[in-house]
């Protein structure tokens, strides 16, 4: 039995601009249709009720039409965030981006409304290569990677 990673979810404040984040800056693609979703099946799946999930699909870079997509989606009811994600935390910490230069993701990502979150930091890693990389947050605080191996 074949087991395939399908998709990521981050749930948005406002879903419309963080894909345009994870478009400007990582190059992710839409994959359409955007989604509407509601009814009976999705309050069943969720075990909420009334639910109404707007968002999309974004094709993560450098994976054809089928690789795996960061699927952004708001709830029309959802609850607040009470604490900013942390790399610490239990569950879920980061997403991470494999780029030819850091700096220069760093850069744009700050550009588009993220912030950094450490240091940029490279080390050796023995048998591996050497890790150039850094920890930042995206418009909405999430978490991400921006790395590169050489």
């Amino acid at each position: 039995m074949e087991v395939k990673f399908a998709h990521t979810n981050i749930i948005a404040g406002d879903w419309q601009s963080l894909a345009r984040f994870y478009m400007d800056v990582f190059g992710c693609r839409p994959v359409y249709p955007e989604r509407d979703i509601r009814g009976r099946w999705i309050d069943r799946l969720t075990g909420l009720e009334d639910v109404h999930i707007q968002g999309i699909h974004l094709r993560l870079p450098g994976y054809a039409d089928d690789g795996p997509t960061l699927e952004i989606f708001q709830y029309g009811r959802q609850e607040e965030n009470s604490t900013a994600p942390a790399l610490n935390r239990q569950g879920l910490a980061h997403i991470a981006f494999l780029v030819e230069d850091v700096g220069l993701f760093l850069e744009k990502l700050l550009e588009h409304g993220g912030s950094r979150l450490g240091e940029t930091v490279e080390k050796e890693v023995e048998g591996v290569g050497v890790l150039t990389a850094v920890y930042a947050r995206d418009p909405e605080g999430n978490i991400i990677e921006i790395q590169n191996w050489r």
